[in-house]
């Protein structure tokens, strides 16, 4: 008795269809971008108390439930934040040890002594939504870009370029030593002169 060949499966069309899947799935697929601010988080460190700081040093801000803008307890315009963070950073209020000689502002005595006192403190809502509160920091890391832009150029004039752009060439991989070891000084001077304190803790204050 003859025996049964067993009948081929045709696995050409499995291949064929296996590839328009992949295909499908290649375009229809959309990957997820994260976005936000880049922050290099501190070491982990024992928790300690906030340091105590006297209360006209200390720069409140407030972003509530409903995206509403409060900046030292009145409500304000997040197109303003910018030259309100910029006229309490720059005020140089102080006096003796604690003055600013580079300090442009409007020294008034009830503001911020120095550029190292000066701290900002943003404080925001649970429910504040986080389009807001990016847009938020955003104006505030760059009230001190403007400040470092503008002390940056007064003492390097020959360079030609501002902080920012001082910041962007060091950190490129592409930077050669020699322009990244001349720029390395110079930021680190600037960066000292308007440190950024933008803090979310909270600060105990002293009247």
């Amino acid at each position: 008795m003859a025996k049964r060949s067993a009948p081929e499966v045709n696995a050409g069309s499995m291949a064929d269809i296996a590839f328009l899947l992949l295909i499908f799935f290649l375009v229809t697929t959309t990957i997820e971008t994260d976005s936000g601010l880049n922050r290099k988080l501190p070491p982990l460190e024992d928790q300690v108390d906030p340091p105590i700081t006297r209360e006209k040093n200390i720069f409140t801000v407030l972003v509530s439930k409903n995206d509403q803008l409060l900046v030292e307890e009145k409500l304000a315009d997040i197109e303003d934040l910018r030259s309100l963070a910029v006229s309490f950073l720059d005020n140089g209020g102080g006096v003796g040890d604690e003055a600013c000689e580079y300090c442009q502002g409007e020294r008034n005595e009830s503001s911020s002594d120095n550029p190292d006192k000066a701290i900002i403190s943003l404080k925001s809502d649970r429910e504040t939504s986080y389009k807001v509160y990016i847009a938020v920091q955003n104006e505030l890391v760059a009230a001190y870009n403007d400040l470092r832009n503008r002390e940056f150029e007064r003492l390097f004039p020959n360079l030609g370029i501002n902080f920012v752009s001082a910041q962007k060439q060091y950190d490129d991989p592409r930077t050669n030593v020699e322009t990244a070891l001349e720029l390395k000084p110079k930021i680190a001077q600037v960066k000292s002169m308007f440190p950024q304190k933008l803090s979310e803790a909270e600060t105990n204050k002293l009247k």
